[in-house]
């Protein structure tokens, strides 16, 4: 496999770490000699054939910038396979020989079908949901559990000093990985994960338990995959008479400049995508495992799932008094 022409493309939801990934892949592919095209606006660009050659300049000063310079999108009209078949055509027309495509479960479907075309494909793993089976970390987590750290830590003191209980929904999907990690963090009353649902009576005895350890504020964390946070504030409200504050973080959990921690991740993953195509291999997604940078067949990457570790549920068990 000759490798001449990259494109790299971001798809589904923005990741803190997307740019500090496209700049490594494309100094990486530079330094090889390669052509390196920029997607705008993941499939729907390709299928519109909305590329852009990116040069060094054109990645200077991203790495420590949030969002996507290539701007991303989802798109309905790729999930066909007549879509599939006009993102391979423009390949072939612009000479792209590779993809390498960043993004969530989606985005490597989207890489699989039109792997199927014969267009060489690499996935690097960027959802703030870290939920892709085949790794253990995914670009943007860190940055957006320290966004909702900081949030929360803020909140607290407002709910500090009226004593209040407080429920704060965090992203994440279907999975409970950000709301586990964040919960532990801030120290929260509870914490609700679809991994691990409880009832509503461990929740209140965990708010009671709370309260007759002398505690007059509560913070309940909420995987939005677990319950709507008004619900769950009805829910205590009804049980204890306490006045619960709901808060959806929302979007702002995708925003901000990365840590250290996801440029790094992002500038190694993005250097491997490329190396890997160096090597004559596609459809693979790049991953991490044991603490190390390695990559499985895009095909068994997306049959894997992840589960949440029994230590994240003990420690969570006993810090919330149950």
């Amino acid at each position: 496999m000759k490798v001449r022409r990259i494109g790299v493309l971001t798809s589904g939801g923005d990741a803190p770490g997307m740019n500090a990934c496209v700049r490594a892949v494309v100094r990486t592919a530079l330094h090889h000699g390669f052509e390196v095209y920029g997607i705008r606006r993941g499939w729907h660009g390709l299928i519109q054939g909305d590329v852009v050659r990116l040069q060094i300049r054109d990645v200077s000063r991203i790495i420590n910038r949030g969002g996507t310079i290539l701007y991303t999108a989802r798109s309905k009209e790729f999930m066909t396979e007549e879509g599939q078949r006009k993102a391979a055509s423009t390949c072939k027309f612009l000479g792209l020989d590779s993809v390498i495509a960043i993004g969530g479960d989606g985005t490597f479907r989207g890489a699989q079908a039109l792997s199927k075309f014969g267009v060489n494909v690499i996935g690097i793993p960027a959802t703030i949901d870290n939920d892709i089976g085949c790794t253990n970390y995914c670009l943007g987590f860190d940055t957006a559990a320290n966004t909702a750290i900081e949030c929360i830590d803020k909140l607290r003191d407002t709910m500090q000093s009226h004593e209040r209980c407080s429920v704060v929904e965090v992203m994440g999907r279907h999975a409970g990985f950000l709301a586990m990690y964040v919960g532990l963090a801030v120290g929260a009353t509870a914490v609700l994960v679809p991994e691990n649902p409880i009832s509503n009576e461990e929740l209140i005895e965990k708010i009671r338990k709370a309260r007759l350890g002398g505690f007059s504020h509560f913070m309940v964390v909420v995987a939005e995959g677990a319950a709507p946070a008004d619900q769950v504030a009805a829910i205590i409200k009804e049980a204890t008479d306490l006045d619960p504050r709901v808060t959806v973080l929302g979007h702002i959990q995708r925003g901000g400049d990365p840590t250290a921690r996801d440029r790094v991740a992002a500038t190694k993953m993005g250097y491997l995508a490329v190396e890997l195509l160096t090597q004559g291999l596609s459809n693979r997604i790049v991953c991490t495992h044991d603490g190390g940078y390695t990559h499985v067949d895009m095909d068994e990457g997306l049959a894997a799932t992840k589960k949440m570790q029994a230590m994240e549920m003990d420690v969570l068990a006993a810090m919330t008094g149950l």
